[in-house]
């Protein structure tokens, strides 16, 4: 057994490493690290009860994406168009909710309740666009992104000799909003930016999976450093606003293992069993957050 100094968290030093290396290798198939799944494991699990529970979450994206990103652009597989509109969003988003953790939303119940409904929206849509007869993308590995441009008002992509253009503003907006969401969560958005993409857009899940960890990598090195500044201003104990590094660290050599796993396995996996994996995430901490509001 060994214990975190900051959290103060204590057990097996392989327990974290192991959980996160198994969360991740499932939910980066989808563009997702799996850290909206990891912070129910911290607090209910490990006991991390302190609001540096944020940061640290972040901080696991941060050690655990670049294996990922670096697997998905030597494989041509990487939305650069998709993954600046993104994040030209949520990095003003993500400071914005920082602040609003500290200062607004020390109890996070109703916000929570909110979240649960929007994730409980797009699972449902998610599952409809499972169920649906589609276009199967994915399984052979042999698919590449080509023909990239990024607008203001447009960017677009072919992926498997289809073009698919978005709006790019919206996707500013968009991004904002999520980005406000994971800066009071601690999570980078990308579990809900990649569902809403595929079941909304209808974009296939194969072509967007390395742009969404991207996103989400750029959101949480600048949402580590926005705790760590901005913590002392808002609450006179800002220490335990810092992030648990040896925790976090742990955490992220398990992850960056499993991203890189899901990231070398997913042009294998045929897209209708990824996205039931964002489904089975979705419905699983939306009814975490809308059961937390009304059974404590």
């Amino acid at each position: 057994m060994v214990e975190f100094p900051i959290s103060g968290v204590e057990t097996y030093w392989w327990l974290p490493t192991l959980v996160a290396f198994c969360i991740s290798s499932i939910t980066s198939t989808g563009g997702v690290t799996g850290a909206f799944i990891l912070l129910p494991f911290s607090v209910s699990i490990l006991g991390y009860n302190t609001p540096g529970v944020s940061p640290t979450n972040l901080l696991y994206n941060v050690f655990a994406i670049p294996s990922g990103v670096w697997r998905f652009h030597r494989e041509k597989r990487m939305l650069w168009s998709m993954a600046w509109a993104t994040g030209i969003g949520t990095l003003p988003g993500l400071v914005i909710g920082a602040i609003i953790r500290l200062k607004y939303l020390p109890d996070v119940r109703a916000f929570k309740l909110f979240a649960g409904f929007v994730l409980l929206y797009l699972g449902a849509k998610l599952i409809q666009d499972v169920l649906r007869k589609q276009k199967v993308y994915g399984g052979d590995g042999q698919r590449r992104l080509t023909r990239q441009t990024l607008g203001l008002k447009m960017f677009s992509y072919e992926y498997d000799g289809e073009t698919h253009s978005v709006k790019t503003w919206p996707i500013i907006l968009l991004s904002f909003i999520v980005g406000i969401v994971g800066g009071i969560y601690g999570i980078g958005g990308g579990a809900i930016l990649s569902p809403y993409f595929v079941a909304i857009y209808q974009l296939p899940v194969h072509s967007i999976a390395g742009a969404m960890l991207l996103g989400t990598f750029l959101t949480s090195v600048v949402g580590v450093l926005v705790y760590m500044l901005i913590s002392p201003f808002f609450t006179p104990e800002g220490a335990v606003m810092m992030p648990d590094w040896y925790l976090g660290l742990s955490y992220g050599i398990g992850g960056a293992m499993g991203v890189y796993v899901g990231a070398r396995l997913q042009r294998f996996v045929p897209a209708r069993y990824i996205k039931v994996v964002l489904v089975i995430a979705l419905i699983t901490i939306s009814l975490r957050y809308i059961g937390g509001y009304f059974w404590r």
